[in-house]
């Protein structure tokens, strides 16, 4: 659930609390291009690799994520995680999120937490410019994930969906009223 929208705050920032429940991965392992990821345990003991050094985290722990450090986070607990996340800047991460954690809500993704081949290809392509994923390659990503896009498309599957997002539709204050 996205808690603060980026432009509800002076620095950009979008905060999320994420609950993986036990089994369940996040993203698999990836960087951010241009974004600060900080996350926070509220409740369980998530597994997480920074920068290929694997730890658990426990509650009241947290890491900081620098652009461009690979990085993932998962549920290998038999109990709820849950993550509260801040990213900087936010506005096309949280509609990311949104998106994501929409599809597992309503029973689109399979065990890991992940989405159907074309639904991830679409996903990836459209979000490239906030998330590189480890595997396949980042050289090979783009036409890789973007080669199903006009497929994906023809079956009805979007980058991003209006029915799981606040973001896409949500009244920005308007620049003169802070």
């Amino acid at each position: 659930m996205v808690l603060e929208m980026p432009w509800h705050n002076a620095e950009g920032r979008t905060v999320a609390e994420l609950t993986a429940r036990p089994g369940a991965r996040v993203m698999g392992e990836h960087l951010h291009p241009a974004l600060h990821e900080h996350f926070s345990v509220l409740e369980g003991d998530p597994t997480a690799v920074r920068d290929g050094q694997r730890s658990v985290l426990h509650v009241g722990q947290s890491a900081h994520i620098d652009p461009r450090v690979w990085h993932d986070w998962w549920n290998e607990a038999e109990a709820d995680a849950v993550v509260r996340v801040e990213i900087t800047p936010g506005e096309r991460v949280a509609l990311m999120i949104e998106t994501m954690f929409g599809l597992a809500r309503e029973g689109h993704v399979n065990a890991r937490g992940m989405p159907n081949p074309l639904q991830l290809a679409l996903t990836a392509h459209e979000f490239s410019d906030v998330i590189v994923f480890r595997k396949p390659p980042p050289a090979v990503q783009r036409p890789v994930f973007g080669a199903p896009t006009p497929i994906a498309t023809l079956r009805g599957y979007r980058a991003t969906y209006p029915s799981l997002s606040r973001t896409a539709l949500a009244p920005r204050p308007h620049p003169t009223s802070g």
